[in-house]
């Protein structure tokens, strides 16, 4: 033990005898652990973004769309953009008795529009909803009032904005409940704003105009059917059970015996959830095999450099040898050379990489994910580096003959 630790003292004051040298084989680990960390880091904070969206939409959720229905020439429609889907559909589905695993529905229509107010517009989605999307969809408000049934019923030219819209057209904290929207030529009075949820991209959730769906089926967009229809089964549990008996009373309906043959998909949130994971997870392990290979080109400069250090201590090795240092000793030596750099790097990129996490995080609003099993595969990686790289520079020093070693110029 006693020999083991003189031995690490004097790898250590190896390598500080030529710092630029050292210097740069350590940063190689560096680079490559700091990437790594990083990246596998984005890559799980992407997940855990788009996880938190997709649930953010509510809990034990089954989404009702038209229409993967082939058409006579055999083409599948686009998915959701059928109109087989209709509000009575919806009602039915509520009133049946044989569907007893839900307890609530939302039917919706969803569409892109360009929304004015005084001299400010933004094009947004517009979403036509019944009161119960409040509750499946986990809206809550900041003022004012949602959507009421008397809204939808009447037909009122009323809205409910979300806080980047509000941004978008009154400004920063302004309030705009009283104030008029002018929405495909027709003016609405927002009634209320929703809490800021977060998100970004089409489905951000904060970027969105909520009017009663009768006033969107009949006033602004003129059309009989629905984009889909929110279903909020009773429990996790039942999920499967309500998504067959949904399905099996839509192609009873709609006069369908081959299901293959459905106009409608129902998908349900651990569906959306499990794909967005499996997407997520191969782009995250995309992304460490790209930082890996940065690890592998800093373990080929290590050996370098280390093979570099044999050549130039030829002579010393030689002199340790004739003086009796056994064939062990030297490896051990250089061994632990290499494993110094290694660990060294390993400790400065993870420093690093946890840095480059959390300053990504906040510039691109992701939640602040630091994988700790990604930390202790680079840090034993990068052990593991020091002893494979660090091999054959310590062979072939410990395999040079002491009087042609002396002999070296």
């Amino acid at each position: 033990m006693q020999d083991l630790i003189e031995t690490f003292f004097e790898s250590l004051g190896t390598l500080t005898l030529n710092k630029m040298r050292t210097g740069l084989a350590i940063l190689g680990i560096v680079i490559g652990i700091g990437s790594v960390i990083a990246l596998i880091s984005l890559g799980q904070a992407s997940q855990k973004s788009i996880e938190n969206n997709i649930e953010s939409l509510g809990s034990n959720l089954l989404t009702i769309q038209p229409s993967n229905q082939r058409s006579e020439g055999g083409v599948r429609g686009a998915f959701g953009g059928g109109t087989t889907l209709t509000l009575d559909d919806a009602k039915a589905i509520e009133s049946t008795p044989k569907i007893t695993t839900i307890n609530k529905l939302s039917p919706e229509l969803q569409r892109r529009s360009q929304i004015t107010a005084g001299r400010n517009n933004t094009n947004t989605q517009v979403v036509g909803v019944y009161p119960a999307y409040a509750d499946i969809r986990k809206v809550n408000l900041a003022s004012g009032v949602f959507i009421s049934q008397n809204d939808v019923d009447s037909m009122r030219k009323v809205a409910v904005l979300g806080p980047q819209v509000v941004s978008d057209l009154f400004g920063d904290n302004a309030n705009p409940i009283g104030q008029m929207i002018r929405v495909g030529g027709q003016q609405l009075k927002v009634i209320g704003v929703t809490v800021a949820k977060g998100g970004s991209g089409f489905q951000n959730q904060d970027d969105i105009v909520y009017v009663p769906l009768l006033t969107a089926m009949k006033q602004l967009y003129g059309v009989s059917y629905l984009s889909s229809v929110a279903v909020e089964a009773k429990s996790a549990d039942v999920m499967t059970d309500a998504q067959n008996e949904i399905g099996y009373f839509l192609l009873e309906r709609h006069k369908i015996s081959d299901a293959t043959q459905a106009d409608f998909s129902i998908l349900s949130q651990s569906d959306i959830l499990n794909t967005a994971s499996q997407v997520t997870g191969t782009f995250t392990a995309l992304l460490g095999g790209i930082a890996a290979i940065s690890l592998l080109v800093g373990g080929i400069g290590i050996m370098n450099i280390m093979l570099v250090t044999v050549t130039e201590r030829t002579r010393e090795i030689g002199l340790r040898k004739a003086l009796g240092a056994k064939r062990k000793t030297i490896i051990t030596q250089f061994l632990i050379e290499a494993i110094i750099l290694t660990f060294a790097g390993g400790i400065i990129g993870m420093i690093i990489g946890i840095l480059i996490s959390y300053i990504l995080a906040q510039v691109m609003t992701l939640p602040f994910t630091i994988s700790s099993s990604a930390i202790l595969l680079a840090i034993g990686v990068s052990g593991a580096i020091g002893i494979l790289f660090g091999w054959y520079p310590a062979q072939k020093a410990s395999n040079l003959q002491p009087i042609e070693a002396l002999r070296y110029e």
